[in-house]
């Protein structure tokens, strides 16, 4: 676990200084991310009251409730505590694209049985088909499509467990509202994501796929504008998403923390920083699967601006990071 000495030393110089996707415009204001060292269901409560008060109507709550007997998902019983404190309060899911029994309905549903997500109503907002939605200055994905279930809600907690991920180097908040939320039908939004319409059925990576990532999760912050938050856990951190369930590889680098913002790029940002800080040894896996597939592409926008973001530990700012975003 990072100690808040070596925190304070290691963190103040770094710059992310990859190219970056302009999907998302330009922002003036500093954003704040709150970081807790704690991992409970007590501290994903206190770190939703830091970021949760824009937030009201109907609120989908969008995690990867997992494959069978996944063993690296936030764990159910933890988003159970929480949900309790958010009235009028859905999970959301999507049906997948790749090999899996979450493919259908059906089979998604036995799943969420396994894994203890019986304790609510869970919706596959796919399951009644798609919608579309908008995405300004997009590139390639102009047109999101989405699960149609998405349009009931007003709001979005966005509850992401970050990782490593095969295809996209990192999976964090902006690919949890982008593969994610987009239909699973042969041309749906995950289709559209991986590039299957355009490249003869072929799954695409690198740049490519990271600003079709970009496009995806800009239509899904328009959609919500101010009534979207975001939480990251950075516990169990695989290098592979928790869409490999239990062939995902054993954890190497330590639990950190629990990360909340209202801003999509700082809090993946962040994530990343904190990865970045810790000793060589602890990172070494994950930061090569993030860099080895350019997932950082995803994250600062081309040409590059300084985005800037405090980061908050018990809601006092310690220090100003500078990130080329």
């Amino acid at each position: 676990m990072i100690n808040r000495r070596q925190f304070l030393e290691t963190t103040a110089a770094l710059i992310g200084s990859s190219p970056v996707y302009s999907a998302f415009a330009q922002q003036n204001e500093t954003a704040e991310v709150f970081f807790s060292k704690e991992i409970s269901p007590q501290s994903l409560i206190k770190m939703f009251k830091l970021v949760g008060g824009n937030l009201n109507g109907k609120i989908a709550i969008k995690l990867h409730t997992g494959e069978p007997h996944g063993p690296n998902i936030i764990p159910s019983p933890w988003v159970q505590k929480l949900q309790e404190q958010i009235p009028d309060s859905t999970i959301v899911e999507c049906n997948v694209l790749y090999g899996s029994p979450r493919q259908t309905s059906k089979g998604h549903r036995e799943t969420l049985k396994i894994n203890g997500w019986n304790f609510s109503r869970v919706d596959i907002m796919d399951e009644d088909g798609e919608a579309e939605l908008p995405s300004n200055g997009a590139k390639y994905v102009k047109r999101f499509r989405v699960g149609k279930n998405l349009l009931n809600y007003d709001s979005m907690l966005v509850l992401t467990h970050f990782k490593g991920h095969t295809m996209g180097g990192f999976g964090g908040s902006m690919k949890n509202i982008a593969i994610g939320c987009g239909s699973s039908g042969p041309e749906g939004g995950k289709a559209q994501l991986h590039g299957l319409l355009d490249h003869n059925g072929q799954w695409i990576r690198g740049e490519e796929l990271m600003e079709r990532m970009a496009d995806g999760a800009k239509a899904i912050t328009d959609h919500f504008g101010k009534k979207i938050v975001y939480i990251n856990v950075l516990r169990k951190m695989s290098v592979d998403c928790d869409c490999a369930g239990t062939s995902a590889a054993e954890p190497t680098a330590p639990d950190i923390g629990i990360l909340a913002s209202t801003d999509l790029l700082a809090i993946d940002q962040a994530s990343i920083d904190l990865i970045k800080a810790l000793p060589e040894g602890q990172n070494r896996d994950l930061m090569e699967r993030i860099t080895s597939r350019k997932g950082l592409l995803s994250l600062i926008p081309k040409p590059p601006y300084f985005h800037n973001y405090y980061l908050k530990i018990k809601g006092k700012s310690l220090l100003t990071f500078f990130g080329y975003m």
